[in-house]
């Protein structure tokens, strides 16, 4: 398998103040472009955050078992 890249992005807001998340574009060598879904994770303290995020991230391993 090819080396992989993980691209991510994280900011912490409150989050009443969060209108809407879109998605992030990426550049690619050849000249196309890529998307990037972005997620919003809301919790009240940094545990329940941190919880989330690593849920999502075991997820998202999920559908690339071949890692």
């Amino acid at each position: 398998m090819a080396k992989l890249a993980l691209v991510y992005g994280l900011r912490l807001l409150p989050a009443g103040e969060i209108e809407s998340v879109g998605t992030a574009p990426i550049e690619l060598a050849n000249g196309n472009q890529a998307h990037v879904a972005m997620h919003l994770l809301e919790g009240e303290n940094e545990q329940e955050i941190r919880a989330q995020l690593e849920q999502s991230l075991d997820a998202f391993f999920e559908f690339f078992p071949e890692v």
